[in-house]
């Protein structure tokens, strides 16, 4: 059996989001969360984590990447009830058998993502299509020998090109910019 388990290559996590997941911990898709809210009229925080977060079960917080880990029946059983507890606890579910059985679908869905290899990265996005959120899943393939490793990394460039003095970090999370 294969389940979801957040995964931090960097801190961008902590910055992207409002409540960011612990690394390593339980993770499903997340998309009910969004149930009660207008995808399209969120912002900032709000929308990163609609547009590209996993849910971590546990922290109830983001996550921008899962991976495919090895799972015991014994840690899906464990995902279903703590996953139970926190709809009832922080979503208001009516009780432990209704929780049980949306905690239970949930987790089959994230398992139904896990068709890859174990440690394979997976990505998520989100959007709304004629009032509709639509969920597409995405792979991150590594390259032949290579591990994982920060999703940023800084190298030497030896042409002195003048750099983009309007990018701010800041605003990446924000809609694309055209000139």
């Amino acid at each position: 059996m294969k389940l979801l388990r957040t995964i931090a290559l960097d801190p961008s996590d902590t910055f992207v989001f409002d409540a960011p997941a612990e690394p390593g911990e339980w993770a499903v898709s997340g998309a009910f969360r969004f149930c009660d809210q207008d995808p399209t009229a969120m912002s900032g925080k709000a929308r990163a984590a609609f547009r590209s977060g996993f849910l971590g079960v546990q922290s109830w917080g983001w996550s921008t990447l899962v991976q495919i880990v090895p799972a015991t029946d014994d840690d899906c059983r464990a995902l279903i009830e703590l996953l139970a507890g926190q709809l009832i606890d922080r979503f208001g579910a009516p009780d432990l058998a209704t929780a049980r059985t949306a905690a239970e679908e949930e987790v089959a869905f994230a398992q139904s993502l896990c068709t890859h290899p174990i440690s394979s990265l997976i990505a998520v996005h989100r959007s709304v299509s004629d009032g509709e959120v639509r969920e597409s899943f995405r792979r991150l393939q590594l390259r032949a020998g290579q591990g994982h490793s920060k999703a940023f990394s800084f190298m030497e460039v030896e042409d002195d090109v003048e750099p983009d003095s309007d990018l701010r970090l800041a605003d990446m999370n924000q809609e694309p910019r055209h000139r």
